[in-house]
């Protein structure tokens, strides 16, 4: 039997997971993401896959795909791009391949979302997917016709850092993103962005659990958070349909898990999609926060 290994690297957790040939997960295991520097976070990775040889058991493997916060950029093959801020100007593809001894193949977090979702998630029955990472920080990645799309720069999809749409006047002033630009979507729909926006308008440091859970429990300011954060994802949808015109769209990250988004964000959509009545299902990734390292291992067969 085959085996499909990916490693998910994040700001706070580097997860592996092995896929079995249908696609079900039959060992994962996280560990947390080292603080101290960039070689630490290559020996977890060797160490998780150590743990899954001797767990499943399998050989040494010969080829695994891994997601990261960022990407290799095309001309140096350096990291560039990620929030995850030691791994950036390193040749992680590299490192990785002379340690572990195999093929890395590498992607962008948010495009191993969309390749999970796309092949037997949420969006298995659609031709061209956009799926968005609302966490931490906040990513996109497009798939076409269960290929990604990673573009000359290898930044196709790179949404969370585009200007928020059509901003009002009270959004025309906000703080810098850490890329050097100001008003990036991330700075407005990632699940930090959400927690300070609450903060500016009401002085509460609430997690975006807190401002949900007070939401639900009928307090009005919360609320209004959540309102404000709705019309904003919607503005950015709205110019990802006007873009690609995708027949699915996935959602994934933390945000995501926010029920009360998917009745109401379409309506949003429509109102700044060019000239039609936006049709296109906004859906919750269906793996979860499981569906970028599945993603990552679903690298191991794209051609």
């Amino acid at each position: 039997m085959s085996f499909q290994i990916g490693i998910d690297v994040g700001g706070t957790k580097i997860e592996i997971a092995v896929l079995d040939e249908q696609g079900d997960i039959i060992f994962r295991q996280r560990c947390p993401t080292p603080l101290i520097g960039y070689q630490s976070i290559l020996n977890a990775i060797a160490a998780l896959i150590d743990q899954a040889c001797s767990q499943v058991p399998m050989s040494k493997p010969q080829v695994i795909g891994v997601g990261i916060p960022g990407c290799l950029d095309a001309s140096t093959g350096l990291v560039r791009g990620s929030n995850t801020l030691v791994m950036n100007h390193q040749p992680l593809k590299i490192d990785l391949q002379n340690l572990l001894g195999c093929e890395v193949r590498l992607q962008n977090d948010a495009n191993c979302l969309a390749l999970s979702e796309a092949i037997d998630g949420a969006a298995a029955h659609g031709q061209i997917v956009f799926a968005a990472i609302l966490g931490t920080g906040c990513g996109g990645g497009v798939v076409v016709n269960r290929q990604l799309l990673t573009g000359r720069h290898a930044i196709a999809g790179e949404w969370g850092h585009n200007p928020l749409p059509w901003p009002t006047p009270a959004e025309s002033q906000t703080t810098p993103c850490w890329c050097g630009q100001t008003g990036c979507l991330e700075t407005w729909l990632s699940g930090t962005a959400f927690s300070h926006d609450h903060a500016r308008h009401t002085g509460q440091n609430w997690t975006a659990k807190d401002i949900i859970q007070a939401m639900r429990d009928g307090n009005a300011p919360a609320k209004n958070s959540l309102e404000r954060y709705i019309t904003r994802l919607g503005r950015a949808l709205a110019q990802v349909i006007n873009l690609l015109d995708p027949d699915v769209i996935v959602l994934g990250g933390g945000m995501s898990n926010i029920e009360e988004l998917y009745p109401l964000v379409g309506n949003v959509i429509t109102q700044y999609s060019f000239g039609v009545k936006a049709t296109t299902p906004v859906l919750a990734a269906m793996h979860g926060d499981s569906s970028g390292v599945r993603g990552a291992a679903w690298l191991c067969k794209q051609t």
